[in-house]
């Protein structure tokens, strides 16, 4: 199947999509900030410069597009157009969030990661429930917390 654009103006829509500040992202940190939540944003000394960084949690937060990161729900699709490409591109980028979290659990950290289906389509939940269970794994002793949809 061929793509419906030109190689010029598909280089120049891939271009615009942010890699930080995106919708989803934005939804978890105005919803820990209004339950009182103080953070810093894309640390670059820490693994795979997380999304969120809670330190007196001990706590980092990543919000993953599940297209990018190749989550397995509603919202993600292989793409019908070049699937070497972006096989061989989405399982980089999924071994290399394995390798980000491997590091900074070894590292001390306690890693959360909210799936962009926990906060957009069907299966998407209430944004004061997102907000509930991060601030629950915050006060938990829980190295882990893997947030997404419902199916």
């Amino acid at each position: 199947m061929a793509d419906v654009h030109s190689r010029a103006v598909r280089s120049k829509n891939m271009s615009r999509i942010r890699g930080q500040n995106t919708q989803p992202e934005m939804i978890v940190r105005r919803g820990l900030h209004a339950a009182g939540f103080r953070f810093r944003l894309h640390d670059r000394k820490l693994p795979g410069r997380p999304d969120i960084v809670l330190r007196r949690y001990n706590a980092v937060i990543f919000v993953h597009g599940c297209f990018w990161h190749g989550h397995d729900c509603a919202l993600f699709r292989w793409p019908a157009t070049r699937p070497d490409f972006w096989r061989d591109k989405i399982g980089g980028n999924r071994a290399r969030d394995t390798r980000r979290t491997a590091d900074l659990l070894n590292a001390g950290w306690r890693v959360a990661t909210v799936w962009e289906c926990a906060l957009k389509g069907r299966g998407r939940l209430p944004g004061e429930e997102v907000t509930g269970k991060l601030a629950t794994w915050l006060h938990s002793t829980s190295d882990r917390l893997d947030l997404r949809g419902t199916v």
